[in-house]
């Protein structure tokens, strides 16, 4: 005997629900996959001169900032500007290598690749402008 909506309709529900189980642990594991990736991601940026160099860690924190000695021979105001513009440089390669492996792993058209990719970006704070001061 066939029930209220068919077997057929049953059969394709069941269809649907595995189906739908399969998209969820696929997009599940990717979401790990990308996590793994990024958990360690740094970045560092040195400005031209090779005075300055920061390295940040995945969250955009500071991990390391070497100065040459070289930096005692200028101005305070020197040194510091380019450490600030060297840490936005290194902050910048950061959000580029996670969108890397965001497109690569869950997708950058992907809403939570999106998602994080924002979050990210909202953390890290606005992008340099453009400068010839930083490789």
């Amino acid at each position: 005997m066939r029930g209220m909506f068919g077997d057929d309709t049953l059969d394709s529900a069941l269809a649907r629900i595995d189906d739908w189980e399969r998209s969820i642990a696929d997009r599940a594991e990717r979401a790990r996959a990308l996590a793994l990736r990024t958990s360690d991601l740094s970045a560092t940026a040195r400005s031209r001169d090779g005075l300055v160099e920061v390295t940040v860690g995945a969250e955009g924190q500071l991990l390391q900032l070497r100065l040459d000695e070289r930096t005692r021979q200028q101005s305070s105001a020197t040194t510091a500007n380019s450490i600030m513009e060297t840490l936005q440089a290194a902050k910048d390669q950061l959000l580029r290598e996670f969108e890397e492996a965001t497109a690569e792993t869950v997708g950058p058209d992907s809403e939570t690749g999106r998602a994080l990719t924002e979050a990210l970006r909202r953390r890290l704070g606005p992008p340099a402008e453009p400068t010839n001061g930083h490789r």
